[in-house]
């Protein structure tokens, strides 16, 4: 096992999709491993290093609440962007004649102690050593450095990202005494091993006293 960190992460709203919703997005009851890395990778990330998510602690009580909004309702296709890209010409898609309205059941008030490690690729370098990754991603939390705002699965829910230090204690779980919690299958992180065809994988998440222990539980995985 790689360097370790701990993080808080904080928001006011955050929507973890459920993939299995299509017309509406729905979220999971907590962030999911895919998610979270995305987090700390806003922070620090280098081909050379691979973050993987080892213990989630859900602080805050999980509630729900219920919002519509305008969205657009497809997306530029990549055989458009290419081709434009070829012949210089503009490329765009006008919202206002592919507007509509959808609803979004999100979280809100959402608190999490992430743990998390790294470990090399097979892109480090003669000069990429574990602990000079590990003291610069330590120095960007520090200073809350990110290469772009991390969210909480939607852009436009924003995260706070704070380093939790060694020997320092981290808050209190709101389910610290309310024993165990199956939160049910959840989406886990993508296989990229084969480049253009990524599969979904997912793992059956069980919250112990606030505690997921992904490290453990994604040893059974579905795809």
């Amino acid at each position: 096992m790689g360097y370790g960190i701990k993080i808080l992460v904080q928001g006011k709203r955050a929507c973890f999709t459920r993939p299995e919703m299509k017309s509406e997005r729905v979220s999971y009851d907590v962030i999911t491993p895919s998610a979270a890395r995305g987090i700390i990778e806003a922070v620090y990330w280098k081909p050379a290093i691979r973050w993987h998510i080892d213990r989630i602690v859900v602080l805050n009580e999980i509630r729900f609440e219920t919002f519509r909004r305008n969205e657009v309702g497809n997306k530029l296709s990549y055989k458009n962007a290419k081709s434009a890209m070829r012949n210089m010409s503009p490329v765009y898609e006008e919202a206002s004649l592919d507007r509509q309205q959808r609803a979004t059941v999100l979280l809100r008030d959402v608190a999490y102690v992430i743990d998390a490690h790294f470990e090399l690729t097979d892109k480090a370098g003669e000069t990429d050593t574990q602990e000079k990754h590990y003291n610069m991603a330590l120095r960007r939390l520090r200073k809350g450095q990110c290469f772009f705002q991390p969210c909480l699965g939607c852009r436009e829910f924003a995260a706070d990202v704070a380093l939790i230090e060694e020997g320092e204690s981290e808050p209190r779980s709101f389910y610290v005494d309310s024993g165990e919690r199956d939160l049910g299958y959840m989406l886990y992180d993508m296989d990229f091993s084969e480049a253009n065809n990524p599969q979904p994988m997912f793992y059956r998440a069980k919250m112990e006293s606030g505690v997921i222990e992904v490290a453990k539980l994604a040893g059974v995985m579905l795809r």
